[in-house]
């Protein structure tokens, strides 16, 4: 899609809630010709959300069989745990591909295909994970220690690798015995652990691995409840039960279908009228009046990411590679960016767009987080007349142009649309480019991009939300970005156990990113997952996947 947006609106800020919202609202009528975008009213600024992170079965009767459809905002890349990206990919894993660890609803690390947390030798540098037995891949391949060696030497070593700097500087993988299996690294790497409750844990087939090789993605074999059964691109992902499960007893439906639907107004309508049984990403726009529904539920979490502008500064040869200089003011003049940065009034754009459901976001560490600190939690300033001045300072023409790429869903268009109008009081005209998600995981990576707006679903520990999107030529650092002093900060906070002494190097190192502005942090969205209460044993927790492995179809007893 390349349709360009460009508005002329009254500048957003946290003292004129009432401008905000007409301001909105005007900006709406723009999106509805293109994205069917509905105005919005701003309600008061301070609103306690409690968090539902489950439908329990209880004391329902569960209907064993049946074929449960979820509704996906936005298609998954590739299903390959080593190399994918996308949120909706973990989604959809999450009932084929078990790991190593898993968090529970409290951000707690559990084990999953390991018996118990891993044990660290003295000096740090050798963890000793123990693994079930009785495990079955999908094809019938024998779970063990080797598979879960070899997983995470292809995390290591497979070109595209999105998993290589979440697995830290390993020395060497070894399989002790059937049941335990040993990193070595070359120094302590406190992340390990937490690394493998995620995509870098989860354990592939060997048979297949060796088999599909690159093409793994293309017909993923796991240990899971489920199976993957196809995929029809663009429309739908089918999973079904798998009969060689270690735990089949506890999964009750027969299948699960992903249908893309990237239309929040269409995901909310099938929810109606039951074509499908559970939705994720609800607008902040149908929420409520879904909330109200006879036959309705709402799962609703914090999050642990973010939201954000990301900066092209040298992303010149793809995501991972050195990075090269790209002769721009924003990607050479860290004041540029630093006035792009204080143009923005979170909490005002955050209250107006979103009707109070998310909030603002001022570094990559939710402030929930037993890692935030003073440094992670302070927002940047909001100085819109400074800003300009620091345009002057730089010596470029103002209104400074910005091209913003953003996916073309309505939430999105409607933030990147208030954004528009606000940071142009700062001295920026920014012009909106909306793409397909899919398309813009695809510029991220080539980084074919002055700034796009993305974000994170976030991890329970600092180092999977930012050492992979700010350590020079890390899987993730799609700004190109580099900085000695950072990368020397993230490698101590991840070389250290201490909680608090990591939090203290976590704080530094967003204090110089505030500075550098590689990327500029915007808001945290709250998982808002809409359900049938036909079905039951549904999950979602702050990392923000939706969890359908024990789901089921119930009713009243």
């Amino acid at each position: 899609m390349s349709l360009l947006f460009r508005t002329t609106a009254a500048p957003v800020n946290g003292r004129r809630y009432a401008r905000a919202a007409a301001l909105v609202g005007s900006i709406a009528i723009v999106a509805v010709a293109a994205t069917g975008c509905q105005p919005i009213q701003a309600l008061p600024a301070a609103v306690t959300r409690t968090d539902v992170m489950s439908a329990p079965i209880g004391n329902q009767k569960i209907q064993e069989g049946g074929a449960l459809v979820m509704a996906l905002s936005a298609e998954p890349d590739r299903l390959d745990p080593t190399t994918s990206s996308s949120l909706y990919t973990r989604y959809v894993m999450q009932t084929m591909c078990q790991k190593l660890y898993d968090i529970d609803d409290k951000g707690k690390i559990v084990p999953q295909l390991a018996t118990a947390l891993p044990v660290v030798s003295a000096d740090g540098l050798a963890v000793t994970i123990p693994v079930r037995t009785g495990a079955t891949f999908a094809d019938g391949t024998p779970f063990n220690a080797d598979a879960a060696r070899l997983t995470i030497e292809r995390g290591l070593t497979l070109k595209g690798s999105a998993r290589k700097s979440e697995l830290g500087p390993i020395a060497s993988v070894q399989t002790l015995n059937d049941t335990t299996l040993r990193i070595n690294y070359k120094k302590p790497f406190a992340p390990i652990t937490a690394a493998l409750a995620d995509r870098a844990g989860m354990v592939l087939s060997p048979k297949a691995v060796a088999a599909a090789g690159a093409a793994f993605g293309d017909h993923p074999v796991c240990v899971g409840p489920f199976k993957f059964a196809g995929r029809v691109p663009q429309t739908s992902i089918k999973v079904e039960r798998d009969p060689l499960y270690y735990d089949a007893k506890n999964v009750h439906l027969d299948t699960i279908t992903y249908r893309i639907m990237t239309d929040s107004n269409i995901r909310a309508a099938n929810l109606r009228s039951g074509a499908v049984q559970v939705a994720d990403s609800i607008s902040p726009q149908d929420v409520d009046a879904l909330s109200k529904e006879a036959g309705v539920g709402i799962l609703q979490v914090g999050s642990l990411g973010y939201q954000g502008l990301t900066l092209n500064l040298g992303n010149t040869a793809g995501v991972g590679k050195p990075p090269g200089e790209i002769n721009t003011p924003t990607a050479k003049d860290a004041k540029v960016r630093q006035a792009l940065s204080m143009s923005v009034d979170r909490a005002a754009l955050v209250n107006t767009v979103f009707n109070n459901w998310y909030e603002p976001a001022c570094s990559p560490i939710a402030p929930s987080s037993p890692f935030a600190s003073d440094l992670s939690r302070a927002c940047p300033e909001f100085n819109p007349t400074k800003a300009k001045a620091l345009l002057q300072e730089a010596g470029v023409q103002t209104p400074y142009p910005v091209e913003l790429q953003v996916s073309n869903s309505p939430d999105a268009l409607r933030y990147a649309q208030a954004l528009q109008a606000a940071v142009a009081d700062g001295g920026f005209a920014l012009t909106i480019r909306p793409v397909e998600y899919s398309t813009l995981l695809d510029v991220q990576t080539r980084g074919s991009f002055a700034a796009l707006q993305l974000g994170w679903s976030g991890r329970v520990d600092p180092h999977g939300n930012m050492f992979n999107f700010l350590a020079t030529g890390a899987g993730n650092n799609y700004s190109g970005y580099s900085n000695p002093q950072v990368d020397k900060l993230l490698a101590q906070a991840s070389s250290v156990t201490d909680q608090a002494a990591r939090a203290q190097l976590y704080g530094q190192v967003v204090k110089q990113v505030q500075a550098d502005n590689p990327v500029i942090y915007l808001y945290r969205v709250r998982s808002l997952t809409a359900y049938s209460t036909t079905v039951a044993g549904i999950d979602t927790f702050a990392d923000g996947v939706v969890h359908l492995s024990n789901a089921a179809f119930v009713t009243k007893k």
